[in-house]
Protein backbone atom coordinates (compact mmCIF):
# COMPACT_ATOMS: atom_id res chain seq x y z
CA UNK A 1 0.00 0.00 0.00
CA UNK A 2 0.89 3.80 -0.57
CA UNK A 3 0.13 5.89 1.45
CA UNK A 4 1.50 10.00 1.32
CA UNK A 5 0.16 12.61 3.95
CA UNK A 6 1.06 15.90 4.60
CA UNK A 7 -0.36 19.13 6.53
CA UNK A 8 -1.76 21.67 4.59
CA UNK A 9 -3.30 25.58 5.41
CA UNK A 10 -3.58 27.59 8.15
CA UNK A 11 -4.43 24.69 10.37
CA UNK A 12 -2.28 21.80 9.67
CA UNK A 13 -4.86 19.73 8.85
CA UNK A 14 -3.58 16.05 7.60
CA UNK A 15 -4.08 15.33 3.77
CA UNK A 16 -3.58 11.84 2.32
CA UNK A 17 -3.39 10.09 -0.80
CA UNK A 18 -3.93 6.40 -0.74
CA UNK A 19 -3.37 3.79 -3.62
CA UNK A 20 -2.52 0.67 -3.80
CA UNK A 21 0.61 1.48 -5.56
CA UNK A 22 3.06 4.26 -7.14
CA UNK A 23 1.73 4.78 -10.57
CA UNK A 24 -2.27 3.35 -9.98
CA UNK A 25 -5.45 5.26 -9.31
CA UNK A 26 -5.14 6.61 -5.59
CA UNK A 27 -7.63 8.00 -3.23
CA UNK A 28 -7.86 11.71 -1.24
CA UNK A 29 -8.73 12.11 2.10
CA UNK A 30 -9.74 15.66 3.86
CA UNK A 31 -7.99 17.86 1.16
CA UNK A 32 -8.29 20.66 3.27
CA UNK A 33 -6.88 24.66 2.98
CA UNK A 34 -4.10 24.70 0.31
CA UNK A 35 -3.97 21.15 -0.12
CA UNK A 36 -4.85 20.79 -3.70
CA UNK A 37 -1.23 22.26 -4.90
CA UNK A 38 0.07 19.12 -2.38
CA UNK A 39 -2.20 16.93 -3.71
CA UNK A 40 -1.00 17.64 -7.21
CA UNK A 41 3.05 17.23 -6.13
CA UNK A 42 2.34 13.47 -5.03
CA UNK A 43 0.11 12.71 -8.08
CA UNK A 44 2.77 14.03 -10.23
CA UNK A 45 5.66 12.76 -8.56
CA UNK A 46 4.21 8.94 -7.99
CA UNK A 47 1.86 8.78 -11.03
CA UNK A 48 -1.38 8.42 -9.48
CA UNK A 49 -5.24 9.15 -10.66
CA UNK A 50 -7.20 10.26 -7.96
CA UNK A 51 -10.73 8.59 -8.22
CA UNK A 52 -12.47 9.32 -4.91
CA UNK A 53 -12.07 12.26 -2.35
CA UNK A 54 -12.87 10.89 0.92
CA UNK A 55 -14.32 13.70 3.61
CA UNK A 56 -14.43 12.54 7.12
CA UNK A 57 -16.54 15.49 7.86
CA UNK A 58 -17.35 19.28 6.99
CA UNK A 59 -15.42 21.74 9.15
CA UNK A 60 -13.87 23.72 6.32
CA UNK A 61 -10.15 22.70 7.07
CA UNK A 62 -11.11 19.24 6.00
CA UNK A 63 -13.16 20.25 3.06
CA UNK A 64 -11.74 23.50 1.77
CA UNK A 65 -10.05 21.86 -1.41
CA UNK A 66 -12.59 19.23 -2.18
CA UNK A 67 -14.48 20.42 -4.89
CA UNK A 68 -11.48 21.99 -6.87
CA UNK A 69 -9.58 18.18 -6.25
CA UNK A 70 -13.00 16.61 -7.27
CA UNK A 71 -12.73 18.71 -10.12
CA UNK A 72 -9.86 18.45 -11.27
CA UNK A 73 -9.45 14.91 -11.94
CA UNK A 74 -12.79 14.25 -12.51
CA UNK A 75 -12.93 12.28 -8.49
CA UNK A 76 -16.29 11.55 -6.31
CA UNK A 77 -16.78 13.05 -3.50
CA UNK A 78 -17.77 10.65 -0.69
CA UNK A 79 -19.24 12.04 2.41
CA UNK A 80 -22.17 11.33 5.08
CA UNK A 81 -25.70 13.09 4.45
CA UNK A 82 -25.55 14.61 7.93
CA UNK A 83 -22.53 16.91 6.70
CA UNK A 84 -22.94 17.40 3.13
CA UNK A 85 -24.83 20.56 3.43
CA UNK A 86 -20.93 22.07 4.18
CA UNK A 87 -19.46 21.39 0.79
CA UNK A 88 -21.83 24.05 -0.08
CA UNK A 89 -21.74 25.80 3.38
CA UNK A 90 -18.90 25.38 5.33
CA UNK A 91 -19.68 28.93 7.53
CA UNK A 92 -22.36 26.68 8.97
CA UNK A 93 -20.14 24.92 11.30
CA UNK A 94 -16.98 26.77 11.98
CA UNK A 95 -16.20 28.39 15.31
CA UNK A 96 -15.87 31.92 16.29
CA UNK A 97 -12.11 32.03 16.51
CA UNK A 98 -12.23 30.58 12.70
CA UNK A 99 -14.76 33.10 11.55
CA UNK A 100 -12.47 36.04 12.35
CA UNK A 101 -9.46 34.34 10.49
CA UNK A 102 -11.65 34.12 7.50
CA UNK A 103 -12.81 38.09 7.74
CA UNK A 104 -11.77 40.30 4.63
CA UNK A 105 -11.90 37.50 2.54
CA UNK A 106 -14.78 36.62 -0.08
CA UNK A 107 -14.73 32.86 -0.27
CA UNK A 108 -17.65 30.68 -2.55
CA UNK A 109 -18.20 27.29 -1.79
CA UNK A 110 -19.83 24.71 -4.37
CA UNK A 111 -20.55 21.05 -4.15
CA UNK A 112 -18.29 18.53 -6.38
CA UNK A 113 -20.11 17.57 -9.60
CA UNK A 114 -20.50 13.80 -8.18
CA UNK A 115 -21.07 13.23 -4.52
CA UNK A 116 -21.72 9.89 -2.76
CA UNK A 117 -23.72 9.86 0.15
CA UNK A 118 -22.05 7.35 2.56
CA UNK A 119 -23.35 6.15 6.06
CA UNK A 120 -22.57 3.63 8.76
CA UNK A 121 -21.16 -0.12 8.06
CA UNK A 122 -20.32 0.77 4.14
CA UNK A 123 -17.91 -0.16 2.19
CA UNK A 124 -16.19 1.26 -0.17
CA UNK A 125 -14.12 -0.46 -3.51
CA UNK A 126 -11.88 2.41 -4.78
CA UNK A 127 -8.79 2.31 -6.55
CA UNK A 128 -8.10 -1.23 -6.05
CA UNK A 129 -9.13 -0.86 -2.09
CA UNK A 130 -11.80 -1.36 0.28
CA UNK A 131 -12.54 0.78 2.92
CA UNK A 132 -15.08 0.41 5.59
CA UNK A 133 -17.52 3.75 6.50
CA UNK A 134 -17.85 4.09 10.33
CA UNK A 135 -20.43 6.76 11.05
CA UNK A 136 -18.66 8.35 14.42
CA UNK A 137 -20.92 11.73 14.92
CA UNK A 138 -19.41 13.68 18.02
CA UNK A 139 -17.18 16.31 16.49
CA UNK A 140 -20.00 16.90 13.94
CA UNK A 141 -23.36 15.07 13.28
CA UNK A 142 -21.76 13.32 9.85
CA UNK A 143 -18.16 12.68 10.95
CA UNK A 144 -17.14 9.03 9.89
CA UNK A 145 -13.81 6.79 9.80
CA UNK A 146 -12.40 5.20 6.94
CA UNK A 147 -10.95 2.25 7.39
CA UNK A 148 -9.07 -0.10 5.13
CA UNK A 149 -6.84 -3.80 5.14
CA UNK A 150 -3.23 -3.19 5.61
CA UNK A 151 -0.75 -6.25 3.65
CA UNK A 152 1.64 -6.41 5.89
CA UNK A 153 3.29 -9.24 3.64
CA UNK A 154 3.97 -6.44 0.82
CA UNK A 155 7.79 -5.89 0.73
CA UNK A 156 8.87 -3.27 2.76
CA UNK A 157 5.74 -3.49 4.62
CA UNK A 158 5.52 -2.63 8.17
CA UNK A 159 4.65 -6.35 10.39
CA UNK A 160 1.94 -6.73 12.59
CA UNK A 161 -0.47 -4.53 11.25
CA UNK A 162 -4.59 -5.49 10.15
CA UNK A 163 -5.30 -1.80 9.27
CA UNK A 164 -5.03 1.91 8.39
CA UNK A 165 -7.80 4.19 10.10
CA UNK A 166 -8.17 7.87 8.50
CA UNK A 167 -9.93 9.09 12.32
CA UNK A 168 -10.72 12.62 10.83
CA UNK A 169 -11.40 14.82 13.99
CA UNK A 170 -12.81 11.55 15.92
CA UNK A 171 -9.09 11.02 17.53
CA UNK A 172 -5.86 12.29 17.79
CA UNK A 173 -2.26 11.06 19.46
CA UNK A 174 -3.78 11.82 23.03
CA UNK A 175 -6.85 13.53 22.76
CA UNK A 176 -10.21 13.76 21.06
CA UNK A 177 -12.06 15.85 18.48
CA UNK A 178 -13.76 19.31 19.91
CA UNK A 179 -17.56 19.36 20.81
CA UNK A 180 -17.58 23.00 21.48
CA UNK A 181 -18.61 23.89 17.59
CA UNK A 182 -22.09 24.15 15.79
CA UNK A 183 -23.17 20.63 15.54
CA UNK A 184 -20.90 18.99 18.50
CA UNK A 185 -22.71 16.88 20.89
CA UNK A 186 -20.12 15.37 23.36
CA UNK A 187 -22.31 12.64 25.01
CA UNK A 188 -22.22 11.08 20.75
CA UNK A 189 -18.54 11.96 21.45
CA UNK A 190 -18.24 9.19 23.93
CA UNK A 191 -20.30 7.08 22.38
CA UNK A 192 -18.62 6.96 19.34
CA UNK A 193 -15.69 6.49 21.01
CA UNK A 194 -16.90 3.99 23.07
CA UNK A 195 -18.61 1.48 20.56
CA UNK A 196 -16.20 2.68 17.13
CA UNK A 197 -12.68 3.16 18.80
CA UNK A 198 -12.76 1.00 22.28
CA UNK A 199 -14.21 -2.15 20.11
CA UNK A 200 -11.15 -2.19 17.58
CA UNK A 201 -8.04 -4.19 17.75
CA UNK A 202 -4.65 -2.54 19.08
CA UNK A 203 -2.77 -3.13 15.84
CA UNK A 204 -4.72 -0.56 13.77
CA UNK A 205 -2.79 2.36 12.82
CA UNK A 206 -4.51 5.67 13.06
CA UNK A 207 -4.00 8.42 10.90
CA UNK A 208 -5.74 11.41 12.61
CA UNK A 209 -6.95 14.83 10.71
CA UNK A 210 -4.08 16.56 12.68
CA UNK A 211 -1.07 15.83 14.30
CA UNK A 212 1.20 12.43 14.60
CA UNK A 213 0.25 9.28 13.68
CA UNK A 214 -0.53 6.89 16.31
CA UNK A 215 -2.12 3.38 17.32
CA UNK A 216 -5.45 2.40 18.44
CA UNK A 217 -3.54 0.14 21.25
CA UNK A 218 -1.34 3.10 21.86
CA UNK A 219 -4.57 5.40 22.80
CA UNK A 220 -6.16 2.60 24.52
CA UNK A 221 -3.36 2.73 27.11
CA UNK A 222 -2.57 6.39 27.53
CA UNK A 223 -5.30 8.94 25.86
CA UNK A 224 -7.22 10.23 29.09
CA UNK A 225 -10.37 10.62 27.22
CA UNK A 226 -10.06 6.53 26.15
CA UNK A 227 -8.99 6.12 29.82
CA UNK A 228 -12.11 7.44 30.91
CA UNK A 229 -13.95 5.31 29.25
CA UNK A 230 -12.33 2.22 30.04
CA UNK A 231 -12.76 3.20 33.58
CA UNK A 232 -16.13 3.67 33.34
CA UNK A 233 -17.07 0.36 31.53
CA UNK A 234 -15.09 -1.22 34.62
CA UNK A 235 -17.18 0.80 37.36
CA UNK A 236 -14.39 2.72 38.78
CA UNK A 237 -14.49 6.04 37.05
CA UNK A 238 -16.10 9.47 37.56
CA UNK A 239 -17.95 11.22 34.32
CA UNK A 240 -15.53 12.54 31.83
CA UNK A 241 -14.12 15.86 32.23
CA UNK A 242 -13.24 15.78 35.85
CA UNK A 243 -9.67 15.62 35.54
CA UNK A 244 -9.41 15.34 32.07
CA UNK A 245 -9.48 18.96 30.45
CA UNK A 246 -12.21 19.83 27.50
CA UNK A 247 -10.13 19.02 23.77
CA UNK A 248 -9.48 22.04 21.88
CA UNK A 249 -8.21 19.71 18.91
CA UNK A 250 -9.67 20.30 15.20
CA UNK A 251 -11.03 23.65 13.60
Amino acid sequence: MFIAGFPAGPWGTNCYVVATEPGAECVVVDPGKDAAAGVADVVREHRLKPVAVLVSHGHIDHMWCVAPVAGTYDATAYVHPDDRHLLSDPMAGISPETAGMLLGGTYEFAEPDEVTEVGDGATLELAGLSFVVDHAPGHTPGSITFRTPYDDTAPGAASGISEVMFSGDLLFAGSIGRTDLPGGDHEAMLRSLADKVLTLPDDIVVLPGHGEQTSIGRERATNPFLLDLVRQGQGQGQSQGQGTPAPRRGL
